[in-house]
């Protein structure tokens, strides 16, 4: 059990410090796949497929963004706050020390 919580802490991780670029795989990957299905449908034109593969990543796209939404609603309500806090934390302090003196 505890390997799970590491490998799932560490892939919550990585979301949290990578969001655009889980965002843009999964997407990437939900087009490939509903590009892969819809050639695999007989009867329709190109454009429709093509049309149909961009709705169902647009949809995915927009998951994907919730479920990183969440993950930085979780990660701000742990506590550990993120990267644009603890940036913005480190430069202001750092300019307002600099200021001061």
């Amino acid at each position: 059990m505890a390997e799970e919580k590491n490998a799932l802490q560490s892939a919550r991780e990585w979301v949290v410090d990578h969001k655009l670029r889980a965002v843009g795989t999964l997407w990437l990957s939900g087009i490939v796949g509903s590009i892969a299905y819809n050639w695999s449908r007989p009867g329709m034109k190109t454009s429709v497929k093509i049309i149909h593969a961009r709705l169902h990543a647009q949809a995915l796209t927009l998951a994907a963004l919730a479920g990183s939404a969440l993950v930085e609603y979780y990660d701000h309500q742990q506590g550990s706050g993120s990267k644009v806090h603890q940036y913005a934390k480190q430069y202001l302090s750092s300019d307002g020390s600099s200021q001061k003196e």
